[in-house]
This record gives structure tokens, sequence and C-alpha cells, in this order.
């Protein structure tokens, strides 16, 4: 406001402050602004008349309390006057809470932590379980209609997930078979059985290590990538605009990416498997001197096929967990930015442990069935 909002009056019977103007939400920074300067050296006794105010909101009430509190302060009563039925309706409750203290904050205590997080994953669980349900009825419905399966996309997907991952999953299995070759020899030497080395890396790589690491680096890569770009799209009311022009987000966001990491998983364990081995077949030969050809000679007869596709046939399970995982939590990004980065941390979060719990599951299998 460009002058104060009230017009002080002295008399001999005392002194009256007229007020003016809009005390509303609006104004509330100029009108606090001008309680800064009204004058304290007013003589007793005082009313505040508030009948020339035209309009006026429960801010505006405030501000009248906060004027008739600063003259208080300065030992000057006042007493207000000119207030219509709705002004002293508004006034009174208002008044009610005025310099009341905030309530106090409640202290979250080790259970109560507990409880809400296990509330919050119980209302995840329900989400994912409701997903799943439309995902199933989508794929129904996609057998039944084949024609409106997505081949580009899908191929998009295979080159984004798969090929484009080549490199990290080459040298994180190299690195992997060279551990697992460099700490096994360590054991191995001792006994004077270093020939061994090439058993252990052979069924520990096919069997377990090459579909574990490659899912647990799909997970981290791929996982978030679709939770950001589907959570984007959210953001953006993508998603919103495409269920109103009458197409189904599962047929062009979740199916192709689900079917691109079935097709691509797999082969990226293959690759892992011969990169893991070609790992170890290194170390071996910097490490005691095992040559090659005697390496690849020993392999072809301790590897049985079966070790091999034992592990391969985990990559299909692998690719659905992770795909599912990451469009899941795209779908629960809500509209800030915020939730983009929450959802994405528990995306590979949740991925890379529905992984462990996937593998721990082949292990009791595969042992039940004498594997």
């Amino acid at each position: 406001m460009k002058s104060v909002p009230w017009e002080i009056l002295r008399k001999r019977e005392g002194t009256v402050i007229v007020c003016h103007g809009e005390w509303t939400l609006n104004n509330a920074a100029g009108i606090e602004k001008a309680l800064q300067t009204i004058p304290t050296d007013l003589s007793p006794p005082c009313q505040i008349d508030f009948h020339k105010v035209k309009r006026f909101d429960s801010a505006g009430m405030l501000l009248l309390l906060d004027l008739r509190e600063k003259l208080r302060k300065a030992g000057i009563e006042c007493s207000i006057v000119g207030l219509d039925d709705k002004q002293k309706k508004m006034f009174v409750l208002v008044e009610k809470g005025y310099g009341e203290a905030p309530l106090p904050r409640r202290k979250e205590g080790f259970f109560y932590r507990i409880g809400r997080a296990t509330l919050n994953e119980i209302d995840v669980a329900r989400s994912f379980f409701h997903f799943l349900g439309e995902l199933s009825v989508t794929s129904v419905r996609l057998l039944l209609h084949p024609r409106n399966f997505r081949l580009r996309e899908t191929v998009y997907h295979i080159e984004q997930s798969g090929f484009n991952a080549l490199f990290i999953i080459a040298l994180t299995s190299i690195l992997v078979g060279l551990v697992i070759a460099y700490e096994s020899l360590v054991q191995l030497s001792q006994f004077g059985a270093d020939i061994y080395v090439v058993d252990g890396i052979g069924i520990a790589i096919t069997r377990e290590l090459g579909p574990m690491i490659t899912a647990i680096v799909i997970a981290g890569r791929s996982a978030s990538s679709y939770t950001a770009e589907i959570g984007t799209m959210r953001l953006t009311e993508e998603i919103s605009a495409m269920r109103t022009m009458g197409f189904d987000p599962f047929y062009f966001l979740v199916i192709p990416r689900i079917v691109a990491l079935v097709i691509a998983l797999p082969l990226l364990i293959f690759f892992a498997d011969v990169m893991g081995i070609l790992g170890g077949m290194l170390a071996s030969k910097a490490q005691v001197g095992i040559s090659y050809s005697f390496f690849i000679e020993r392999l072809q007869e301790v590897l049985a096929a079966k070790q091999y596709i034992l592990g391969i046939i985990k990559g299909p399970f692998f690719a659905l967990i992770i795909a599912a995982t990451g469009c899941f939590h795209g779908f629960r990004v809500t509209g800030d930015t915020e939730s983009i980065g929450i959802e994405t941390t528990a995306s590979v979060v949740h991925a890379i442990f529905f992984v462990i719990a996937c593998d721990a599951l082949f292990a009791i299998l595969y042992t039940q069935m004498g594997f």
C-alpha cells in the first residue's frame, strides 16, 4: 500500500484510529510494514474504528489484532469499534486462535517409523500386484490381437538395453573372472591343485555369477532408465494424453520394454559367461602359467552343457522382474521432479532385491531337482 491504512484523530476525550482501505491478504505486506510506524504516544482512552474498511478477510482480522497487540505492549489499551455483524463473527473466530502456540510436533519413535515404513511397503506391494494384473490382462489381449504388438519400439529397446550394455557387461564380467581366478589360485596352489581353477571358474561363472552379475548390472542400468523415462512422461502428462486419445500405455510403454529385455538378457548372460571365463583364463595364465589351449581343453572336459543351460534359464525371469519393476515405479511418479529420483532409486533397489531372491529360489529348486 502506498500510504498507512489508518488515520489518527487526536481528541480531547481520547484518540481514535480510523482504519480504511482494503484489509485483505493482497495488502497484508503493506499493512504489516505500516504497523512498524504506528506512534505509541497516543493519549488514552484509545479506540480502533473499523467501519470505513471496504474489504477484509481473515488476514485483515489478524492484522487488526496485531495493531491492538502492538499498542497494548506500548501500554495503550485500545477497544475495537465499528465492526458489522459479519466482521464481528470473523473477528471472534480469529481471536480465539490468536497468540496460541503451534501444536508440538509429534515425536516419531523407533516403532512408529517401523510401522510407517511397513505400511508404505504394503501399499507398494498392493499397487505392484495391481500393476501385474493389468499387465497380464494386456498380455492376453495382445496374444489375441498380435497386430497391436509394437515391433519397432521393441527393436529400439533391444538396442538400448542389450547392445549398448555390452561394454559394461564385458568389463564387469572380465573383472569378476579375474577376481575368482586369483582368489581360487591362492587356495588351490597350496595343495598343488592349480588345474582345478578351471572347474571352479567354468561352473561358477556359467551357473551363478554370469547370470547374477548381468542381471544386477542391467537392473542398475535399465530399471532406472525405464523408471525415469516413464516417470518423465507422467510428469509431462503424455501418458494422460495417450489415454485420452484411446491408446493403451501398456502397449506402447510396458510390453515393448519387457519383451526386449526378455530377448536381450539371455544373450547378455551368454556374453557375460564368455567374458568371465576369458578373465579367468587370463588370470590363470598370468598367475600359474596355465596355457590358453590347456585351459580350453580342460574346460571342455569339466563344463557340461547342463551348467550353462541352468544359468541361461534364469535370464527371462530376471528380465521380467527388472523390466516390470522399472515400469511399475515409472507409473508411480507423482507431480513433482523429486519423485522421479525417489522412484528411480526405489526401482533399482527393488529390482536387485527381487533378482537375488529369484536366484535363491532357483538355487533351492535346482538342489531339490538334483541339478
